[in-house]
């Protein structure tokens, strides 16, 4: 598991560093800015967003997807499914590419 650098504080202390707040979420860190000792809201990076709704849209896309994978290895090695020669692997076969 991942774990990212995590920093807690007050969302007036954060209000009075945002610029430098912000360079250090781009870098990776994260925020937790708390409102009365409270967590009101998390800075994350763009990049680390657009990777949590890229798993969030794939989640949904394929809801049973753990299921699906533990089916489709157990197909694979009971030979209900065979391994076929990729298209790479022809043409390096016929030297092709």
């Amino acid at each position: 598991m991942y774990v990212m650098n995590t920093i807690t504080i007050p969302i007036t202390k954060a209000r009075e560093d945002i610029f430098n707040i912000s360079d250090k979420v781009a870098a990776g860190s994260l925020y937790t800015l708390t409102e009365h000792g409270r967590p009101k809201v998390v800075m994350i990076s763009v990049l680390e967003f657009e990777s949590w709704l890229e798993t969030m849209e794939v989640a949904l896309d394929f809801p049973n997807l753990k299921k699906d994978i533990a089916e489709t290895k157990r197909d694979i090695k009971s030979g209900k499914i065979k391994d076929y020669t990729t298209l790479k692997e022809i043409e390096s076969l016929h030297k092709l590419s």
